[in-house]
């Protein structure tokens, strides 16, 4: 899953998002798991709506094209919620870039749409940040069709309680319907005699134990900077803590990168990766997908990325043809020594009212409507991603990333804390993937790394003003 937050971004996150399906459709090689099949999915009778639409007419952007799983399932939403509501919905499937293409450029203007959806970071860079939404707060308390049951009774509390997801007046301006997390993936047929590793040494470990058996240790698309980014990111949290990577990014001296010593302590951890000679030969050479396909095809054990990676995977091994088949297994990061924040990323897609919305009531009607078990059960089930509602099945590919999720015991913060929604996108593009490409690539040392953040930050700062 992959697309573009504001402006600078999109030479990082726009390729992440819009390259990748985040759901793409599988067809016939799925593997066998406990969910209705998607013709079943579209077969069930649409629900009666809990929350009666103020309007009768709803415009709708979508990060969605029409046919994408994703897709399938909101196109099935809508008519449902025009068959029984009598409201039309007047959508249009712009793909990844609507926010940036489309939305931003329409805020000045009154021709902005009621309904608008993307990922949390991207909204709030490109939407939010401008003024550009405003409060769905009320939201919560509507009733989504199963009895008195409301949008706050059916929704994982960390799925829209991130403090990211606040606006300028401290108001919730984002209700998901879909979730990223991220994982080290691996495929059971390969990978023999598996258990989780509970510390770093262990961890590197098994990397040494699959060159020991005469294959590459890790997968990198090396040409996506998102993607380099979740090493580092991923082990500085458990360090610094959700909101900490972002401070040290806020900090207008650039001391805080040198000043804490967790970001160090991470840096030398990527660092130890990248000349360990893990990565598959070409890592960094290459051209997305490439490298990913050749995890999918055995070439190595392990590769570190999102929760979309088995849809991705496996929908590459159905059109290569040949019957391979992967049963995917993931694991989480081990906490480092001396790191005090057991966390696990996730990243929220879903729903946002845009603050010049004409019929913002039957917007938010139809968010509520969404959240059905019955509708929103088709995140799951036609596009084998995970939703937000914690009683929905669980795609068998995604148990283990869901488990970590629902693990009350950890600290949930957003993907990459949030950096690439950070000052319009700028900040990672100027500051902090070249450093973080440059670590891993081999090129700085953990403690050059840390300086240059620390040197370029308050380069960018002063050449902010």
């Amino acid at each position: 899953m992959r697309s573009a937050p504001a402006r600078a971004l999109t030479a990082g996150v726009a390729v992440v998002l819009a390259a990748a399906g985040c759901g793409t459709d599988t067809g016939a090689g799925l593997s066998e798991n406990t969910l209705p099949g998607a013709a079943e999915y579209f077969e069930t009778p649409c629900p009666e709506p809990g929350t009666q639409p103020e309007g009768e007419r709803l415009r709708y952007w979508s990060m969605w094209t029409a046919d994408e799983p994703q897709g399938r399932v909101l196109r099935h939403a809508i008519e449902c919620f025009e068959n029984k509501t009598g409201v039309t919905v007047d959508v249009q499937w712009l793909g990844r870039k609507v926010l940036t293409q489309n939305v931003a450029p329409a805020l000045n203007t009154d021709e902005v749409p009621d309904l608008i959806d993307q990922d949390l970071s991207q909204m709030n860079a490109a939407i939010v940040a401008p003024g550009g939404t405003q409060s769905v707060q009320d939201v919560l308390g509507m009733k989504v069709g199963e009895g008195d049951k409301t949008v706050e009774d059916v929704l994982a509390s960390y799925s829209y309680q991130l403090p990211q997801n606040t606006d300028a007046d401290g108001e919730r301006f984002l209700i998901p319907y879909e979730l990223i997390t991220n994982a080290w993936w691996y495929d059971r047929n390969t990978v023999q005699d598996f258990s989780p590793p509970q510390t770093i040494d262990e961890m590197f470990a098994l990397f040494d134990k699959a060159k020991a058996n005469g294959m590459a240790a890790v997968s990198q698309d090396g040409d996506i900077k998102f993607y380099n980014s979740y090493f580092f990111t991923q082990l500085a949290a458990r360090f610094v803590g959700p909101g900490g990577l972002a401070e040290a990014a806020a900090d207008r001296s650039g001391q805080a990168w040198k000043a804490e010593p967790g970001f160090l302590a991470a840096a030398k951890i990527v660092e130890r990766l990248a000349k360990g000679g893990y990565f598959v030969e070409g890592w960094n050479a290459s051209k997305f997908p490439q490298v990913q396909q050749r995890w999918a095809d055995g070439e190595s054990a392990y590769i570190y990325n999102g929760s979309w990676l088995p849809s991705e995977a496996r929908e590459y091994l159905g059109k290569q043809g040949g019957g391979r088949e992967l049963d995917f297994g993931s694991f989480q990061f081990p906490m480092p020594e001396g790191a005090t924040h057991d966390i696990v990323e996730v990243l929220p897609i879903g729903f946002s009212v845009p603050a010049k919305a004409r019929d913002a009531g039957t917007a938010k009607a139809f968010i509520a409507y969404v959240l059905h078990k019955d509708i929103l059960q088709g995140i799951p089930t036609v596009s084998d991603n995970l939703a937000p509602r914690p009683d929905l099945k669980v795609p068998d590919d995604l148990a283990d990333a869901k488990a970590a999720l629902d693990d009350e015991s950890k600290e949930h913060t957003l993907v990459m804390d949030g950096l690439d929604g950070l000052f319009g996108g700028t900040y990672v593009d100027n500051v902090f993937f070249p450093a973080d490409d440059a670590l891993l690539n081999g090129k700085l040392t953990a403690r050059e790394f840390v300086d240059q953040l620390a040197r370029e930050s308050a380069e960018y700062w002063r050449s902010r003003g």
